[in-house]
């Protein structure tokens, strides 16, 4: 298949040491949504960092900002194929409680936002919580609110009501950027089958992960392990909810030694379910599509020099067609958008 993939969500450090030239280690083509904050972060953090990115990706060359669909479409064509570069916020908190924050973040490329991350705040519940509330009467506005201004509604990270109250009240479809199920491995960031079911019935997309504790497979080796468990989980969600509805949301974290350093300083914002597991390990970008695997004098450290299978391959050995593969990587998540982005 060719190299044009979508990324519905990775991370750069939420730092002014961010580096935007790391997300080329992405194919040219590819379409990134980047974090920019979650809830450690206030807006003035989250202010910051993009307009930061947004900077330096102009001066770069390599990537082209995303305002509309037709974006991503023409940073996938032609001879001078570029990253299409959009953003996203894995909690509200950067929102300062004023709804009408979430226009001037799409305004600087905000294309997708989950209400809780992890722990229940003003809008709902998180995944990490004994007590589920499901989205309050703000959580509810703010979800209509995103379908008004063309924004992703995204239940990763919330509780299992959180996501079925998102599903209900968005207008259109709904994602999780980045989760996994819970019928394969049963950790609480996972999702339930009826939280997907409802997720595809708003015509939405299951960003399945490339984490090593959401996988069940966090051991510094397991790089071959890591992908053939994400080739489990997308197989197990094309026969749950059909193909039409599975996408990539790899999670990778050019940030990890910093976002391990901070589960450390803070472990309040996680549980024993993100910490007993050692530090967390990923699937890089060169694994997913196999292209653009560099050479061992620029390997970045946790690609070994042995080749593994890409996870395009081992889709392909799993019996998925070709348009099939196109669609999980990057069709599905550009229908959906499509149909949500203004």
């Amino acid at each position: 298949m060719g190299p044009a993939l979508w990324e519905q969500h990775c991370c750069l450090p939420v730092l002014p040491s961010a580096d935007v030239a790391e997300l080329a280690r992405y194919p040219a083509g590819s379409y990134l949504s980047v974090n920019i904050g979650y809830s450690l972060h206030s807006m003035a953090d989250s202010l910051a960092m993009v307009e930061l990115l947004r900077r330096d990706a102009a001066a770069d060359g390599r990537f082209r900002l995303v305002e509309t669909i037709a974006d991503t479409e023409v940073a996938a064509s032609g001879r001078k194929a570029a990253i299409a570069l959009a953003f996203d916020l894995e909690d509200s908190r950067p929102l300062d409680g004023d709804l009408d924050n979430v226009a001037r973040f799409h305004a600087l490329g905000l294309r997708s936002l989950l209400p809780t991350y992890n722990h229940a705040n003003a809008a709902g519940g998180g995944c990490l919580d004994t007590d589920d509330r499901g989205l309050t009467a703000h959580g509810r506005d703010l979800i209509r609110t995103l379908g008004e201004v063309g924004v992703f509604a995204d239940g990763s990270h919330c509780s299992r009501r959180t996501g079925l109250d998102i599903a209900e009240i968005a207008a259109g479809p709904m994602i999780y950027s980045h989760s996994n199920f819970a019928a394969r491995w049963p950790h609480p960031r996972n999702i339930t089958d009826d939280q997907a079911r409802a997720c595809a019935g708003t015509g939405g997309v299951i960003g399945i992960n490339g984490v090593g504790i959401f996988l069940g497979r966090n051991r510094v080796e397991g790089r071959a392990a890591r992908i053939e468990a994400m080739a489990d989980h997308i197989a197990y969600g094309a026969d749950l909810v059909g193909v039409d509805h599975i996408g990539v949301g790899s999670d990778y974290s050019f940030d990890g030694d910093q976002f391990n350093a901070e589960m450390a300083a803070a472990p309040e914002n996680f549980s024993e379910d993100y910490t007993r597991w050692g530090p967390l390990q990923w699937v890089p970008p060169e694994d997913l599509l196999g292209l653009g695997r560099p050479s061992a004098g620029k390997r970045p450290a946790e690609i070994p020099a042995t080749p593994v299978p890409s996870l395009d391959e081992a889709l392909a050995r799993k019996g998925f067609t070709e348009p099939e593969r196109t669609k999980i990587f990057r069709g599905n998540f550009a229908r959906a958008a499509r149909e949500v982005w203004k």
